[in-house]
């Protein structure tokens, strides 16, 4: 049940990020967003770390926590922030939405995860949920669409990778080590964020960009990934990530709330699909991970 709770939470925050980018990425731009909204997350979880009792990692394990850093963090971030610069916050969620299905082919052939024949028939479903999405907007989009792909894979390879690190810290430490890491790759273009705030605009615009830059790094992004991390170390990577295909349905509504982003009845297709792949895959007719 607690397992089911942290992977809903993190369905929502990870849902609210979608629009939350449309807001800053205009004024922060791609990279700028990434270096705040990194350089946020690991304020908060580095004030958090001394009450929590975090502790070194060990030398071995450096490799696969750079490669967290590197695919989870600071890729996904600059490969989502460069996508949805064109591609609408509802749609960018759908096209993330395909990454359980990258998620389980990695974790079958690196960590001996087998999944279900109905897990790989739900996992089709809602990838083609989301492949309706991605041409719904014609072939005007398709290059951002595939940048937002690209992010897609970068989260599935981070799923994977911090699996083997769950079993040997905890999911607060996992994403520590993972959030510093990415921050650290992403320093280099610090200017970039000093450049956008340095340029002349509205007043109100900026602030709003740096006030939904600093919610990307402390909602979605620490809280959300320690919520998942939580999530992940109690069920396999297959099974866990098909909450995932549920962000697209939220994030579609929050977009609409937000940003007044009105979804095409393609779109509106897409989503039932995908709800109806998550459906298939748990298996038991309702949306559940226990």
């Amino acid at each position: 049940m607690k397992q089911a709770a942290a992977a809903a939470g993190t369905v929502v925050l990870w849902a609210s990020a979608f629009p939350a980018i449309a807001v800053a990425v205009p004024v922060l731009g791609p990279v700028g967003l990434s270096v705040a909204r990194l350089a946020v997350a690991s304020l908060a979880l580095a004030a958090a770390a001394p009450f929590l009792g975090v502790r070194r990692p060990r030398a071995r394990d450096l490799p696969l926590i750079g490669l967290c850093g590197l695919a989870g963090m600071t890729a996904y971030q600059l490969l989502l922030n460069s996508g949805e610069r064109v591609v609408p916050a509802g749609t960018a969620s759908l096209l993330v939405a395909t990454a359980p299905v990258y998620a389980s082919l990695l974790a079958s052939w690196f960590l001996g995860e087998k999944a279900t024949r109905r897990r790989w028939a739900g996992s089709v479903v809602a990838f083609t949920g989301s492949a309706v999405i991605a041409v719904s907007h014609g072939l005007g989009f398709g290059a951002a669409a595939l940048i937002v792909l690209a992010a897609a894979v970068a989260q599935a390879i981070f799923h994977t990778a911090q699996k083997p690190l769950l079993a040997r810290y905890t999911g607060f430490e996992v994403t520590v080590y993972a959030m510093w890491a990415g921050t650290l790759f992403i320093l280099p273009w610090t200017g970039s964020l000093l450049h956008a705030l340095s340029q002349p605009g509205g007043a109100h615009a900026r602030a709003g960009a740096i006030g939904a830059a600093v919610f990307l790094g402390i909602a979605p992004s620490a809280v959300g990934f320690v919520l998942w991390a939580y999530a992940m170390a109690r069920m396999d990577v297959g099974r866990a990530t098909t909450a995932l295909y549920l962000v697209p349905a939220v994030a579609v509504f929050i977009g609409w709330i937000w940003l007044g982003q009105i979804p095409g009845p393609l779109e509106l297709a897409g989503g039932a699909i995908a709800l109806a792949g998550v459906m298939l895959a748990n298996g038991t007719g309702r949306l559940s991970w226990d």
